[in-house]
């Protein structure tokens, strides 16, 4: 299992808006250290007066080289990190961190697996759909993703293919044979592989909804791991 480490530097490359509400960094790391899919990085601020805030950060390139990292950051209201990342800074800043951390929602690229994720709960899941794609022969995961509009959907151009199952809750830009509505039993059944472990991201709404449906569709809580948090985009 890769070790945490101290808190080290992290040099800002690239800087890309995935939405009108956040933003990709793209991250060299000081000191790189192995990781897994679906792991996270803590950043942390420091104030000149020692005041420190920190935030926890999936990672969402896949763990094919240790050096550099992408970290995707939604912009929250009143988020002390998030709002200092998207309004301050630029290319060539540079950024403490500390990781990789987390060993239970992590997948190694051995076996089936199906990812669903709520608005910006797919971005540990795109960490693992990479990892995935670098994987010839086999068409190991399915990431079903569940957002409100066209205009939330992260990692757009990326979504395409018969590994990944966009659903819109409110609205899309093009008529769909499936239409908009929340996830239903109909949207999962089809894409889980016998035996798959599946990997659960977004509001804790979210991830009871997704809980009860995995249950009707008889999977046990043994292959079923959540990840949940505050705010997200797929109600």
């Amino acid at each position: 299992m890769p070790t945490v480490g101290a808190w080290q530097n992290a040099t800002v490359l690239e800087i890309t808006a995935e939405t009108p509400r956040a933003k990709t960094y793209r991250l060299r790391l000081d000191s790189p250290r192995r990781r897994l899919a679906g792991q996270y990085f803590v950043v942390r601020l420091s104030a000149p007066d020692g005041y420190h805030a920190q935030r926890s950060y999936s990672v969402a390139t896949p763990p094919i080289g240790d050096a550099v990292i992408e970290l995707t950051v939604e912009r929250l209201d009143g988020g002390e990190v998030s709002t200092f990342l998207h309004d301050e800074v630029v290319v060539g800043d540079t950024l403490q961190v500390r990781g990789p951390i987390g060993g239970w929602f992590v997948w190694e690229g051995r076996s089936p697996a199906l990812l669903i994720g709520g608005g910006s709960g797919v971005v540990p899941l795109m960490s693992m759909l990479r990892l995935a794609r670098h994987t010839p022969g086999r068409q190991l995961v399915h990431l079903v993703v569940s957002v409100r509009s066209p205009s939330d959907l992260f990692y757009a151009s990326e979504m395409v293919g018969s590994d990944v199952s966009v659903i819109y809750t409110r609205s899309t830009a093009t008529p769909r044979a499936r239409g908009v509505g929340r996830v239903t039993t109909d949207d999962l059944r089809p894409v889980l592989a016998e035996g798959a472990t599946v990997y659960v991201c977004g509001s804790a709404r979210f991830a009871r909804a997704v809980g009860s449906m995995l249950s009707d569709l008889g999977v046990g809580p043994d292959r079923i791991r959540i990840e949940q948090f505050g705010p997200t985009s797929q109600d």
